[in-house]
């Protein structure tokens, strides 16, 4: 009887440990949490932020510029510095065949002028009569060096006549590269002044160098039927040296480093989506991607760090 007794309290102090331990257990115990969040819509969330969301409107004022994935020639090039010179073979100088005192003026520095045309006037010392200077080819007045009134000598210039429909661009070729150099070279010069490069080919290498740069001269002919090239201002240019082509390439600065992993930020719809690319031959300009676009896939080819500042400020308003 004595056993069954303490058997029986035994049962009764368990039920009532049991019973408290259940009072004391949060009410959510076993419930969904609040607004149905679960660790998937969590995961699905911080997928989603893994993208910018950005109108036309938006991405034009940010500066970001839209490109086509596909097809491309990587050009091996070497970068050499040059100067804008008049085509020396297309200007000629005006020189005064008798001494005398100038007395008309016709032209001036920047004046553009026609085969014949009346540059001035001069009277020589030796006659007393007057003879006419003309311009002995089509082109752009350059340099004048007489006025109104002034004694013209023939053993100076008074004119200077270049037609710039084509200009030279020397550039300085290094000495340790003069050997990868060859006439006919295709050249892509650029003129620093916000437009397009400006095909040309190596016409000529000089065959003495520079005993103050090490350098030697390489020289292109450049058309510029639209006077767009000055003579004497500075310009870059890429000697291209080879030529392979690829698949599918994009420009060098739509690439980012984007959680430690090279991409590039993909149009879909409104979005720019970060795709992982797998990077091979480059060139001054473009990258070859191996792997991660197709052809035909639109991208962020300037200015795509705006995207991945968008995304990391988003990424970091939501873990907080």
């Amino acid at each position: 009887m004595k056993l069954f007794m303490r058997y029986a309290i035994f049962c009764l102090m368990l039920a009532a440990i049991g019973y408290g331990a259940f009072q004391i257990l949060p009410a959510t115990f076993g419930k969904a949490p609040a607004g149905g969040h679960g660790h998937g819509e969590e995961e699905g969330h911080a997928h989603g932020a893994e993208a910018a969301t950005m109108s036309d409107a938006k991405a034009a004022a940010a500066g970001i510029t839209l490109e086509t994935a596909g097809p491309s020639t990587l050009r091996q090039a070497l970068r050499v510095n040059g100067i804008l010179q008049p085509n020396q073979e297309a200007m000629a100088q005006v020189t005064p065949r008798f001494p005398g005192i100038v007395r008309d003026v016709r032209k001036r520095v920047g004046d553009h002028v026609a085969k014949g045309d009346l540059l001035a006037t001069v009277e020589s010392n030796q006659s007393l009569t007057s003879y006419e200077l003309k311009a002995p080819l089509a082109g752009t007045v350059l340099d004048r060096q007489v006025s109104l009134g002034e004694y013209a000598s023939e053993q100076k210039p008074a004119f200077v006549v270049a037609d710039l429909s084509t200009v030279w661009a020397d550039f300085s070729v290094p000495r340790q590269d003069l050997k990868r150099v060859k006439v006919g070279d295709r050249v892509v010069i650029d003129p620093d002044d916000g437009g397009d490069p400006v095909d040309a080919t190596v016409a000529y290498l000089s065959p003495v160098g520079a005993s103050e740069t090490q350098s030697a001269l390489a020289r292109a002919v450049v058309p510029n039927a639209d006077g767009r090239l000055r003579p004497g201002m500075f310009v870059t240019g890429r000697v291209l040296l080879a030529e392979t082509p690829v698949d599918i390439a994009v420009k060098l600065d739509a690439v980012q480093s984007f959680e430690n992993r090279p991409v590039v930020f993909v149009r879909n719809g409104d979005k720019f989506e970060p795709r992982d690319v797998e990077l091979g031959q480059r060139d001054g300009d473009r990258v070859e991607i191996l792997f991660g676009l197709e052809a035909g896939d639109t991208y962020a080819a300037r200015n795509s760090f705006v995207i991945k500042a968008d995304i990391a400020k988003s990424t970091a308003a939501h873990e907080h």
